[in-house]
């Protein structure tokens, strides 16, 4: 018996490196790219011997990434924050209350998550242009909160089900803790895990966009990282080394988040999204 569970262990985790190198390949290719000078036409999977640091330089400058950063942070960032909120606060009576409502209205948010967000594109487009909010910050900001409120609202209402027992909610209203004071101070704290999850996800996706700020975000001044890369590439496609250092710069920002919250990642998306 412990035989066989070696074995398994021993074939689970070959399965497993083997992924992880399929997964790697790309970002050694990227980076060997990136750090190669214009000079060097060697294989893409043999390493440069000489380093060229000033296509980090010449990228950022050129494909003008600094504004690029500023604009799809700022989208990120205040997305991310209302998403938070507003999903923790719909959430909490979803999973606590189960009226024939609630369960209608959760129900309602699973259906709206396999509903492709492209399918709205041209109402949207005419409301936002309708109501002058084309190449702003502000349209950005409430599309991608609207596009992952159901899968925030998913995730906390089946981590407050699954992990926050009733009793400590009941101990609190008994010394007079109203809903508010009791979310806030209790439940919330509790949260982090599953907080963690929907920031990576969330943020990423958020990040990554680019079916919806191509269309809302045209101006240059507000154009986001992924627009941004999309006009480098097409204006430097011959020049693929500042491609490749532009790209490591779009992508380090999602990395380092996913580092800062991986610990809690796992344990927020399993019990979430399997337990709810």
């Amino acid at each position: 018996m412990d035989y066989i569970s070696s074995k398994r262990k021993i074939t689970l985790s070959t399965f497993a490196l083997i992924f992880a190198v399929l997964h790697f390949l790309p970002f050694y290719i990227l980076i060997t790219t990136a750090l190669k000078t214009k000079s060097d036409f060697s294989s893409k999977w043999v390493f440069p011997t000489e380093f060229s640091w000033s296509n980090f330089t010449e990228a950022w400058q050129v494909a003008n990434l600094g504004n690029a950063l500023l604009n799809t942070g700022i989208i990120t960032f205040f997305a991310a924050i209302l998403l938070i909120v507003i999903g923790s606060l719909a959430a909490y009576p979803l999973a606590r209350r189960q009226t024939k409502l609630n369960r209608f209205m959760f129900m309602f948010f699973i259906a709206i998550m396999v509903v492709p967000p492209l399918a709205a594109l041209v109402p949207l487009y005419q409301l936002v242009v309708n109501i002058g909010l084309m190449n702003t910050h502000e349209v950005a900001i409430f599309n991608n909160v609207a596009s992952y409120l159901p899968l925030t609202i998913f995730l906390y209402a089946g981590f407050i089900r699954s992990t926050i027992p009733k009793s400590l909610e009941e101990a609190a209203r008994i010394d007079g803790a109203g809903t508010f004071r009791i979310f806030f101070q209790i439940v919330f704290p509790l949260l982090k895990p599953v907080t963690a999850s929907i920031l990576i996800i969330a943020c990423v996706y958020i990040w990554n966009d680019y079916q919806f700020a191509i269309f809302f975000l045209q101006d240059e001044s507000v154009q986001t990282m992924t627009v941004a890369l999309s006009r480098f590439f097409g204006e430097n496609a011959n020049n693929i080394n500042l491609v490749a250092a532009a790209a490591i710069i779009a992508t380090l920002p999602m990395a380092i988040l996913f580092l800062l919250l991986q610990k809690h990642f796992v344990k927020g998306l399993a019990t979430g999204s399997v337990k709810g």
